[in-house]
């Protein structure tokens, strides 16, 4: 039974941990690093052809982002998650693909011009459509035996539509063990979904730790706050522009902006327009509304039993075409715009914020967390200047965040979801900003808890209760995006070549005139491309 870090340690992003117990290699979430990559992550332990599951917390691209790369280099096993985080990537590891293909064929225009060398996408549109039918939807509550003396269980845990805790039971020989894997704990209170389950029972805690060393303070009057922010833009004759995550936190907002126009909060502009302008967020919301009764809290499900679309007003545009994006900004009416993606790394937030941007009456309003090293947080720290599509934008538009609207929870919600395990759990603090893991760390490990900040490349012995390595502490080097990319398509031709070796063991005991007519085609490749 052992227990491997491999991502989002003392990092944020990218959330990866191996875990290989009863003859079985597992991963728990595979996500994609965004913003700065501080440090050197370790690379699997096993091939991606060998792994047995994939277990998933959640769908936000930090914890599920990898896993197309993953079908690519040759993974063909079972994802088990909830049913609606199975909806959820089926449509967000398209756009992923997507927004990869696209900017892949942008760099190579330009690149075709220049004589580089082409640029090639980390996955496709078909890698990530592939990988779909490998996705095993659960229930939450329910106990699914993967395998012989491992079972898993799935519990809501607030953060996301879909969002869970993983429970895993594992038993080798006369040795049993319980290990909880947190995701992403929620926080108190938000819109729409259920608040975090508490657990009660675990030897061992794999635990996020985001806002490990802050809270959020009071509960903040959101409805108040935006509606304030609105109509002081809309006095101005600006927009309020708005970077929101697709999935989560762009409903959250049209649940707090149905709310201001139900109540009539903003009488002298009761007609503004408010634009969705995301393909991605309007499926998400579809899909929001197929979860009702498995997801939603008792507040919305009041509303929908009232016959009130809560995601949902007059005066709601979307936007789905580029042609009707485009069109947004030629419409000079004051309005509000939500855009993906949340941290203004990519798609079609860029272009609202090259209008708006250099435009003092508009307003660029943030509502989630935004990662070191994002052009979000950039924004958000007073950045005079930023480039967007190779062009120089001066930032004279008002800069607001609405404070305390995270989907985390904070310091105190993270204790309480701690305490709430019956005896003290080891506990492994992940998920969090470099510091912020080790003061996680020290805070809980005052209260009692014998606790660890691994880094990538940790391994722990569960079975034996006993640390193997802390893991690498060696800082990224910065490579460039040419060689990042040139060792990243030569690690997927590694990977086809170790995938190809499993097959060849898959093989052992089959007709000889089938082994016969394998042996010649792969001699045939080799002579082809051997050099």
């Amino acid at each position: 039974m052992k227990l491997t870090f491999i991502g989002a340690d003392h990092e944020v992003t990218g959330s990866c941990h191996c875990l290989q117990a009863c003859g079985r290699n597992i991963l728990v979430d595979c996500g994609m690093e965004q913003g700065i990559d501080v440090y050197e992550n370790q690379e699997l332990p096993m091939n991606p052809s060998d792994v047995d599951y994939i277990l998933l917390t959640h769908a936000h691209i930090d914890h599920s982002g990898l896993i197309p790369l993953m079908y690519a280099k040759g993974f063909r096993g079972k994802i088990y998650t909830t049913k609606a985080t199975t909806d959820l990537c089926s449509i967000m590891l398209r756009d992923s693909a997507h927004i990869q293909e696209f900017e892949a064929e942008w760099r190579n225009r330009k690149a075709k011009r220049a004589g580089a060398e082409e640029y090639i996408p980390l996955y496709t549109v078909n890698d990530a459509i592939g990988v779909m039918e490998h996705f095993v939807p659960c229930e939450y509550e329910e106990i699914i035996a993967l395998s012989d003396g491992i079972r898993i269980r799935f519990s809501d845990v607030g953060h996301l539509l879909g969002s869970a805790s993983i429970e895993v039971w594992l038993t080798e020989g006369d040795i049993s063990k319980k290990i909880v894997f947190s995701g992403d704990i929620g926080n108190l209170n938000q819109p729409i979904i259920k608040d975090p389950k508490y657990l009660e029972e675990a030897d061992y805690v794999v635990m996020e730790s985001t806002y490990g060393d802050r809270n959020h303070g009071e509960i903040p009057d959101y409805v108040a706050q935006f509606t304030k922010i609105i109509g002081e833009t809309f006095q101005k004759g600006g927009n309020v522009v708005i970077p929101s995550f697709a999935v989560g936190r762009t409903q959250e907002i049209l649940y707090f902006i149905r709310k201001i126009k139900s109540d009539n909060l903003l009488p002298e502009f009761e007609d503004f327009e408010v634009y969705v302008d995301s393909p991605l967020a309007i499926e998400a919301t579809n899909i929001f509304q197929k979860n009702v009764e498995e997801c939603f809290d008792e507040e919305a499900l009041e509303l929908i039993r009232q016959g009130i679309n809560p995601l949902s007003f007059p005066g709601l545009k979307t936007a789905v075409s580029s042609d009707e994006s485009k069109a947004i900004n030629f419409e000079t009416k004051p309005k509000v715009i939500i855009s993906a993606s949340g941290m203004c790394e990519a798609g079609r937030i860029r272009h609202h914020l090259k209008h708006n941007l250099w435009r003092k009456e508009c307003t660029i309003l943030f509502v989630g967390y935004q990662a070191n090293g994002t052009l979000g947080r950039s924004i958000l720290e007073g950045a005079s200047n930023v480039k967007l599509f190779g062009e120089n934008i001066e930032v004279c538009a008002r800069i607001e965040q609405l404070e305390g609207i995270s989907g985390h929870a904070d310091q105190t919600g993270l204790l309480t979801w701690l305490h709430s395990f019956t005896s003290k759990p080891k506990v492994f603090v992940v998920h969090g900003e470099d510091t912020i893991c080790e003061h996680f760390k020290d805070i809980i490990t005052e209260e009692g808890y014998d606790a660890i900040a691994p880094y990538s490349g940790g391994e722990y012995d569960l079975a034996e209760d006993k640390l193997l390595s802390v893991g690498v502490q060696t800082k990224k080097e910065r490579m460039s995006q040419k060689a990042f990319r040139a060792q990243t398509i030569f690690d997927r031709l590694v990977a086809a070549g170790n995938r190809l070796l499993t097959v060849i063991a898959h093989n052992k005991g089959g007709a000889n005139k089938d082994l016969i007519r394998f042996t010649d085609q792969i001699n045939s490749l080799c002579d082809k491309w051997d050099r």
